[in-house]
């Protein structure tokens, strides 16, 4: 009788073996993602981490643009790139667009005399180009008319960080700040043709960036000099 019920523990020990070994593995694996996990936490919400990614992003960005791109950025969180496509700006001379700008299609010497004109226009006093970009971090980049400070489109694009990700996949703000300015000035068509275009006000209020255009003005005639004047339509 003993050896009977010495036999059954046994052959119950054999059979519960595996499922409390599997039992035992599972729950360090939950242990291991529990702990990692925190970890994770602890590091994401790490200010320290983000400030010294944000310094170091900055340095980079202030040793790859100018130095009047530098101190836009740093006076006023944005960057102005002027354009270099066709004068019409970002979208090219196509026939729809002219008839909705009210022009007729130009041929031949017409053409020639206007694109001659345009060149010397801008070879002027003020030489602003025929449009512009302004570079915001982590917000699409818009395109506007410096000369009359006409809102032309927005232009969404993004560059996430694979590599050392300070928040899921966002880079710093002067990180994504250098990465849209360096796909726009090697570029700038693919740039356009791979973004997704909106009319103005879709994700940035029409109001913030023409007080920003504002700002600039001013900043630019400080810059000149606090007597100097203001350009003509501005």
């Amino acid at each position: 009788m003993l050896l009977a019920l010495l036999v059954l523990v046994l052959l119950s020990a054999a059979l519960m073996a595996p499922l409390l070994l599997r039992a035992i593995r599972t729950e360090r694996e939950r242990r291991r993602r529990r702990a990692r996990r925190r970890a994770e936490r602890r590091q994401l919400h790490d200010p320290g981490r983000e400030r010294r990614a944000e310094q170091r992003a900055r340095e980079l960005l202030r040793s790859c643009v100018n130095q009047e791109e530098w101190a836009m950025y740093r006076d006023l969180g944005f960057i102005r790139v002027a354009g270099r496509l066709q004068t019409d700006g970002p979208h090219g001379l196509s026939t729809p667009r002219r008839r909705l700008r009210g022009g007729a299609p130009e041929t031949g010497s017409g053409a020639a005399q206007q694109r001659t004109g345009a060149r010397g226009a801008g070879n002027g006093a003020d030489r602003q180009p025929p449009y512009a970009y302004l570079i915001y971090p982590h917000k699409p980049i818009v395109a506007y008319v410096p000369r009359t400070g006409r809102l032309l489109s927005e232009y969404c694009v993004e560059f996430p960080d694979l590599v050392d990700a300070i928040a899921d996949s966002r880079l710093p703000d002067s990180d994504d700040v250098l990465a849209k300015w360096m796909a726009l000035t090697a570029d700038e068509r693919r740039l356009i043709a791979d973004a997704n275009m909106h009319l103005p006000g879709r994700q940035i209020d029409p109001a913030r960036i023409r007080r920003d255009l504002w700002r600039l003005r001013e900043w630019e005639r400080l810059r000149r000099g606090p007597d100097a004047p203001v350009a003509p339509g501005r």
